[in-house]
């Protein structure tokens, strides 16, 4: 496996499903913004999901949210070459034409603000409002 480390892992998992270490009512996993801050370019997704190499950046998080002519012209027909959604999250709308790192997005739309890249020395610090 890609990221197989069992503690991790099952820990993430249960996390995830609001029956771990913190369980929250409505928790949600939000794979675009996951995406946006942990492979902000794409890079992954371009490696491990080659019919969407040619979704150039961030858009490869979200390639339903692309214009017919953007899909088009990167080679993916939904449906066909790739498949449509099988659900949408309430919850991706606000990140869908986000760009990593808060930067505006080339149509316009102002994306929201991007938390800091945070280290793993921010989990284990006892100062939180770093």
């Amino acid at each position: 496996k890609v990221d197989y480390d069992v503690c991790s892992n099952y820990g993430n998992w249960l996390y995830s499903a609001g029956i771990g270490n913190d369980p929250r009512e409505n928790r949600k996993f939000n794979m675009i913004k996951q995406g946006l801050d942990y492979d902000g370019n794409g890079d992954y997704v371009r490696l491990w999901v080659p019919e969407l190499q040619g979704i150039k950046g961030a858009d490869i998080h979200t390639p339903w949210a692309l214009s017919s002519a953007a899909l088009s012209q990167a080679g993916v027909t939904l449906g066909e070459t790739y498949p449509q959604p099988v659900v949408t999250a309430p919850e991706w709308s606000r990140h869908i034409h986000q760009r990593p790192g808060g930067s505006p997005h080339p149509r316009g739309r102002r994306a929201p603000a991007q938390h800091k890249d945070r280290g793993i020395d921010f989990y284990f610090s006892r100062k939180k409002d770093a």
